[in-house]
């Protein structure tokens, strides 16, 4: 299973190929993709206040990064000479919890994209996407730092009312983060950028602690949102949208939920994947309690997110990318170092980054939501 760890059957050169190739076949179906979208229209258009490109980009990006990501992931279990009978438990536990619903919540954003969907069932959908996975994860016991013992019977004890701890936090993290993501998605290659730290963070634990497919995945992802940046990157010759967005959503949080880091006590292991993924929770924070002071929905569009405010202070779009990926490599960096003296500066660096979280969204809320 992804959580599992043990010795590694896929060597550190497998690893780096299974990046490089998920890097350049998300790169290479990008570029049908893209003329698909074109021949169909389906173009994000600058027709709205919020929209600030220039010209119609079109926005089916989040298919190539879908089929690079499956493809490549399903691959990854064949390699390393992985015995067969435990294939099809890896893959029957990878399919339940990652590919399937990522797939399913990407179809769902493809037809957000294609036609148009409210808030409302978008929020509907991946509540319920983040139940079921939440109920497997937790089930099956493989979320990487539970709360307490789940339902391990201890000294005669049934700790079992843990396992709804696990699965409320776990469906609350599924949603959030597929929210913060597609909210994040505001800016040319903010979101795949970010994804693609985090991604390379939880590898660099996974793979150290011997979690052989979380490994896998996270490598993965990061060489396919890298592939894809290569067409996002500013000025943007294609958006991933709300299917790429909610495909990578579910990816990027089931990664960091069975990610393993080990440390006791257990509050800090609990900070390393809010860490990995602080700059698009800082800017879905920053958005929803502005929209909500101004009395707007917080499912409402705006130009009020971190990249819009950075603009607005005199950075250009490329800069405030670069800004926003910087950000997010500090914070990768600072999740690792906990990971590896969480007894020396560990308290240390989660108590100075929480400071530091906290100083940046008072400061972002204190700028113009509007231009």
């Amino acid at each position: 299973m992804l959580s599992d760890q043990g010795a590694m059957s896929i060597s550190t050169t497998q690893f780096v190929i299974l990046g490089v190739a998920a890097f350049a076949l998300t790169g290479l179906l990008t570029w049908p993709v893209r003329a698909l979208a074109i021949r169909i229209g389906a173009m994000d258009a600058p027709n709205l206040a919020r929209k600030t490109q220039a010209e119609p980009v079109p926005y089916l990006g989040g298919v190539a990064i879908a089929l690079g990501i499956t493809i490549i992931t399903l691959a990854a279990v064949f390699v390393g000479g992985i015995k067969s009978g435990d294939n099809a438990g890896q893959l029957k536990d990878l399919a339940l919890t990652v590919l399937l619903p990522a797939l399913a919540l990407g179809v769902m954003g493809l037809f957000d994209d294609l036609r148009s969907l409210s808030p409302w069932p978008r929020l509907i959908a991946q509540s319920v996407v983040g139940t079921v996975v939440a109920f497997v994860i937790v089930n099956n016991g493989t979320v990487g730092t539970p709360f307490g013992n789940g339902g391990v019977v201890e000294q005669g004890v049934n700790l079992a009312s843990g396992n709804w701890i696990n699965t409320a936090v776990t469906i609350f993290w599924i949603v959030g983060i597929c929210n913060s993501i597609n909210f994040f998605d505001n800016l040319d290659g903010a979101a795949s950028g970010a994804v693609a730290i985090a991604a390379l963070g939880v590898f660099v634990i996974a793979f150290d602690r011997g979690q052989e497919l979380v490994s896998a995945l996270s490598i993965v992802t990061a060489g396919a949102t890298i592939g894809f940046l290569m067409w996002n990157k500013s000025p943007a010759k294609i958006y991933m949208g709300d299917a790429g967005a909610l495909f990578l959503g579910i990816i990027i949080s089931v990664a960091t939920i069975r990610l393993n880091p080990g440390i006791v006590p257990t509050w800090k292991s609990l900070t390393i994947p809010v860490i990995l993924l602080a700059v698009p929770l800082l800017d879905t924070c920053v958005a929803v309690f502005s929209r909500l002071a101004r009395g707007l929905s917080p499912l409402t569009g705006g130009k009020d997110h971190l990249s819009h405010r950075l603009v607005r202070a005199g950075l250009t779009r490329p800069q405030a990318a670069i800004s926003l990926w910087s950000t997010s490599g500090v914070c990768a960096v600072i999740a690792v170092a906990i990971y590896m003296y969480p007894d020396s500066l560990g308290s240390l660096l989660i108590g100075g980054f929480a400071i530091a979280w906290l100083s940046a969204l008072a400061l972002f809320l204190r700028t113009p939501s509007q231009d």
